[in-house]
């Protein structure tokens, strides 16, 4: 704290003796942005015309490092100072060291009595955790399976890819967001095994090409015989059950809702009926005619009853009974 303390004092004693001068110099060229992994260092530049007396460098408006013509002024371990003497120009660098996240945000270079500063944008990316919940896994040749990777606290969340190191008949793989989580996400590799092998989930940031792996070792064994039974007596019951219900359609056939019928309905007719004697009785005259036998049609089951009308060649007026 005495430290800090005595910096700031020296700081404010270069800028009174640089405002009683009145010296005037410029920036040249500002920094640029810079994109870190949290826990690593950044490195920012500024170039400045020569006979410049004091460099200041600020983070998101916060003076962290002062360099002099001498020496540079340091309040912040983590904030050190490389400078190159370029012949026309000079050069500051400002080191951050064990960058943390909280340590985005604007970065300016400045000099006392100019009217021009250089800034740039510190962004700093973080590689979270990234693990499977199992070191080993034991699965059924053949059958489907998922195998999860996790990452957990990253930012911004990493691109995922699988390496897969053992022989499958299908895999693919797709990835979500954790519930509840913004800076984690899973990814579900669903395979089809035929072999032992490994499989690696690989977590990637793109912009940093940084990446992280987490492996399981994949154990596949026989489906069992119980298993197999099993399964074919699934299959077996389900073909029985599919035929039950095909037989039961047949049997109770469709109704025909649009059909009416007076007389009783029958549904097959296993013999033709034997000739009826048809005897005519005259209402006005006690003549007899000759017997005519009517036109019979043999009906099917799938066919309508039929109605059959005898024409009598007298023009009298007669009634028919037909005797079974």
């Amino acid at each position: 704290m005495q430290g800090s303390w005595e910096g700031f004092l020296t700081v404010l004693g270069v800028l009174a003796g640089l405002a009683a001068s009145g010296s005037s110099y410029e920036i040249v060229e500002g920094p640029k942005n810079v994109t870190v992994l949290e826990g690593s260092e950044a490195r920012f530049n500024c170039t400045v015309s020569q006979g410049w007396k004091l460099i200041m460098w600020a983070l998101e408006g916060t003076v962290v490092l002062s360099v002099t013509p001498t020496e540079p002024i340091i309040t912040n371990e983590r904030f050190t100072s490389e400078s190159y003497d370029m012949g026309d120009t000079f050069v500051s660098e400002m080191v951050i060291h064990d960058v943390q996240f909280n340590d985005s945000g604007q970065v300016r270079c400045s000099l006392q009595n100019s009217n021009r500063d250089g800034s740039a944008f510190l962004s700093v990316q973080v590689m979270g955790a990234l693990l499977i919940p199992s070191a080993s896994l034991v699965v059924t040749e053949d059958e489907p399976c998922n195998v999860t990777c996790r990452a957990l606290g990253w930012t911004p969340l990493p691109e995922f890819s699988w390496e897969v190191g053992v022989p499958v008949s299908q895999a693919s793989n797709y990835s979500v967001l954790e519930p509840g989580d913004l800076h984690s996400a899973l990814s579900i590799l669903a395979l089809t095994p035929q072999g032992n092998g490994t499989l690696t989930c690989v977590a990637t940031l793109r912009t940093l090409q940084a990446y992280k792996s987490a492996s399981v070792n994949l154990t596949v064994v026989q489906p069992s015989p119980e298993s197999s039974y099993q399964s074919e007596i699934r299959k077996s019951a389900s073909v029985k059950t599919n035929k039950g219900t095909f037989e039961t359609k047949l049997k109770s056939g469709n109704e025909n809702y649009g059909y009416s019928s007076d007389e009783p309905k029958t549904t097959q007719i296993a013999s033709p009926r034997p000739k009826a004697r048809e005897v005519s009785v005259p209402e006005r005259s006690s003549s007899r005619h000759a017997y005519q036998e009517p036109d019979t049609h043999r009906s099917s089951p799938a066919s309508r009853p039929q109605v059959s009308f005898i024409n009598l060649p007298s023009p009298k007026k007669v009634r028919n009974v037909t005797l079974v």
